[in-house]
């Protein structure tokens, strides 16, 4: 995502924006920032009482990717404090301390997916754009365990009237992702998500039809005649700019390779 005056580096992060990061008293604007938060620092900050022990695991995280990272802070946490600090992080000022949310509900055992789904959409409906992501990121695993399952819950999250909701639903499947373990099943018969397609073929939100698009580009990799063949029925079901939009960007990667 690219924002006005984006810092492309964590060098051109200021000290001061960074220590306002680290004590959580800020969101990340941009993707560098959130990549440049120290996640023992902000816990030390947040939760003072987690234990030194948790404190020194979470610095010797510090070079392991991202998602590593998350997904260490939700157990350290869920091992100190339980599920009831979920609520808690759930409303924090900090976008990096809402993202730990997610990746802790994701951890609590013992869960249905429609409960998991039912207790993420606040976190997946969040202001801020890297919330969003980790909702759907740290459900990911849930998700492909229960695929059938999945996309029948998520269909429904299709006609919800949040373009942030709707969103979910279909980038949380997306065959290939982005910093996720691709869908098999979905990269050799991606035709079993057309439940979530199909009411978003006309959607009217730039941020649905970016996704839908990406999602059908993530498939044209592996069954590229389907995803011809699919973007030829929605254009002959309708007329509309959106569903147009959606077609030239889901095919771009065939008309590359033409």
């Amino acid at each position: 995502m690219t924002r006005v005056g984006e810092r492309k580096r964590v060098s051109d992060i200021t000290p001061e924006r960074l220590a306002q990061l680290n004590r959580g008293e800020a969101e990340a604007t941009v993707l560098t920032e959130c990549l440049a938060v120290d996640f023992a620092h902000l816990m030390w900050t947040v939760l003072p009482d987690i234990g030194s022990e948790s404190l020194e695991r979470m610095k010797a995280a510090a070079t392991q990717g991202i998602t590593r990272r998350m997904a260490l802070a939700a157990d350290l946490i869920l091992a100190r404090y339980g599920q009831e600090k979920q609520a808690e992080l759930t409303s924090h000022p900090s976008d990096t301390v809402r993202g730990w949310a997610c990746y802790v509900l994701a951890a609590v055992p013992d869960l249905s997916l429609q409960a998991r789904l039912d207790l993420m959409r606040t976190l997946a409906y969040d202001a801020h754009f890297g919330v969003r992501e980790w909702s759907w990121l740290s459900l990911r695993p849930h998700l492909a365990a229960e695929l059938e399952t999945s996309i029948d819950l998520l269909s429904a999250w299709t006609h919800d009237p949040s373009e942030r909701i709707r969103r979910f639903a279909c980038e949380a499947l997306r065959p290939r992702g982005v910093w996720c373990a691709h869908l098999k099943t979905l990269k050799t018969t991606p035709e079993l998500c057309l439940p979530v397609l199909d009411p978003l073929k006309a959607d009217p939100a730039i941020y649905v039809q970016d996704s839908v698009a990406n999602w059908l580009n993530d498939a044209s990799k592996d069954q590229p005649d389907w995803v011809a063949s699919l973007c030829q029925r929605w254009m002959r079901e309708t007329t509309s700019a959106e569903t147009a939009r959606i077609c030239k960007r889901a095919l771009r990667t065939i008309h590359k390779a033409a």
